[in-house]
């Protein structure tokens, strides 16, 4: 069955539908190009996610050491092995694809040009015939009189049209229906052709693309609980002791005792000997769990608790080693190449040594003192950490804890009825609900004094006090005092009543407003 003999009188009919091929392959041509932006366009944002979340390689301290940190990373390694697959899909179906499509679109949009204007002109042969039929016949019609002459150039051009249109379908347009036949079906073969490839060059990748998954599965079940846990404890342990018990002290007898009775002279001296070994680095304060400090960093690590200070010692230590033994294994080897040259001088000159031997020597010097200072201050952490539950109980010299403190809540950052803030001096203020001994134990000498301090100001407190512990004065809610002396960071306001009365509140519990002058000088 061809096109030359089934659709002889189909010209136009078999034009469109060969147009009409051509322009289903050039849509699956553009679907496809989509399809190659589809997947460049996912490979790249696949690669900016991993760069977005990704590890930063600026400093050694920021490597990751949980397992679940390391296991998204090793996830973000195989995505981006993922995004490089997706890549391969993308040029595989670019190359042998796209480019292989709109190739053969263009030689097929000529070769169907080619056999259409043959087949045009063949027609327009053809007309040209009927034509010069039509005139002879004409002729024979208005030219009775020549009938002869006229019958026979009519049975010449009628044998001619006959003989032509004989050879036009029976040889002509079969062989130009045959050509577009043949051009179809290799059309059609490209497409078949050009679908597998598609799905050959994504099912390439398959194995590589279940390794990523498989590896992606494989980190997610390297995620260890109980090992982040234990990096957490010692990335964070403090290596404090937990404050012990206050002993309960009756204050009820005796308040306004001498010096000479010694009890609150020896409490007094006890408290200012110990004050050094104060949990925390600010005045007072008891709770060792408190916000750090933003300051600088000491090159001894004294700004960090003694467990982690204990740990950055050793570290530091280690490291000065390292660097000690490779100095003195460069400077071994500098001796052995003086001796060498010295041996036989035409292989250098062992005078040239002596500078790089000094500085070695003296970079050798450098570090042993360092090593020898980082182990003093080593030895001094190792002798401090020594339990220190003792202290707080020993001889009466320890305060009664206030009633709003909370031994379970999170320390530092609650207000006196629980509600979060923010401010980063109520949390430390937070931590100092009660003054410190050795502040406290000078209560008596302050307000020993013949004169009244001037007001600097007046505040009004924001929660109930009771101002049980010695030197503290009691306040209502709403009441209004005034402000003698001001918080010099230990959490602590000196306060006068209106009938004279004076002690410390707690900073967080009022709220001051300080003034130039005010009344009750």
């Amino acid at each position: 069955m061809h096109w030359g003999t089934e659709l002889w009188d189909q010209f136009d009919n078999i034009e469109k539908h060969t147009q009409w091929g051509i322009d289903f392959l050039e849509r699956y041509t553009k679907f496809v190009k989509e399809r190659l932006d589809i997947e460049q366009s996912y490979a790249k944002q696949l690669r900016n996610l991993v760069k977005k979340y990704g590890p930063k390689r600026s400093s050694k301290d920021e490597e990751p050491r949980f397992t679940y940190c390391q296991s998204f990373f090793q996830v973000l390694n195989e995505l981006n092995d993922y995004a490089g697959q997706r890549e391969v899909v993308a040029e595989e179906i670019g190359h042998r694809v796209y480019g292989e499509l709109m190739r053969y679109a263009h030689e097929l949009k000529m070769e169907r040009k080619a056999h259409l204007q043959e087949g045009r002109k063949a027609q327009q042969y053809l007309d040209t015939s009927w034509k010069q039929m039509d005139n002879a016949k004409q002729q024979l019609n208005l030219r009775t009189h020549m009938a002869d002459e006229c019958k026979n150039e009519y049975a010449a051009q009628l044998q001619n049209f006959n003989s032509e249109q004989q050879k036009h379908f029976q040889f002509i347009m079969p062989q130009i229906f045959k050509n577009l036949q043949d051009m179809d079906e290799r059309r059609i073969v490209k497409l078949s052709e050009c679908y597998r490839g598609f799905a050959e060059a994504e099912r390439r990748v398959v194995p590589i693309i279940n390794k990523c998954l498989e590896g992606m599965i494989s980190a997610a079940k390297s995620v260890d609980d109980r090992k982040d846990s234990l990096i957490v404890v010692e990335s964070f342990k403090s290596g404090f002791e937990p404050p012990g018990d206050f002993p309960f002290e009756d204050f009820s007898q005796n308040i306004y005792r001498t010096v000479s009775d010694g009890s609150l002279s020896a409490q007094r001296q006890e408290m200012r000997g110990d004050q050094k070994y104060t949990i925390g680095k600010s005045k007072g304060k008891l709770w060792p769990f408190g916000k750090k400090s933003k300051g600088t960093v000491s090159e001894d690590f004294s700004h960090l608790p003694p467990e982690q200070r204990r740990k950055k010692l050793q570290q530091k230590i280690d490291e000065l080693n390292k660097e000690l033994q490779k100095e003195m294994d460069q400077r071994d080897a500098l001796n052995k190449m003086k001796d060498v040259y010295e041996r036989n001088p035409q292989m250098g000159d062992s005078g040239s040594l002596h500078p790089k031997i000094s500085e070695t020597i003296c970079n050798i010097d450098k570090l042993r003192n360092e090593v020898q200072k980082h182990e003093i201050w080593l030895f001094e952490v190792e002798n401090r950490t020594c339990p220190r539950g003792d202290r707080r109980l020993s001889g009466g010299t320890a305060f009664e804890r206030p009633a709003e403190i909370n031994h379970h809540g999170t320390p530092g950052r609650e207000s006196p009825e629980g509600s979060y803030t923010d401010d980063p001096n109520q949390e430390l203020r937070g931590n100092q609900r009660y003054p410190d001994p050795h502040r406290a134990s000078e209560f008596d000498d302050e307000f020993e004094d013949d004169e009244p301090l001037p007001a600097v100001g007046h505040c009004k407190a924001l929660y109930p006090f009771d101002g049980q512990n010695e030197g503290t004065l009691a306040m209502r809610e709403g009441e209004v005092l005034y402000v003698i002396e001001e918080d010099k960071g230990d959490g602590w306001t000196r306060t006068r009543k209106q009938n004279g009365q004076e002690g410390y509140v707690p900073t967080s519990y009022v709220d001051i407003t300080l003034e130039k002058n005010s009344k009750g000088s």
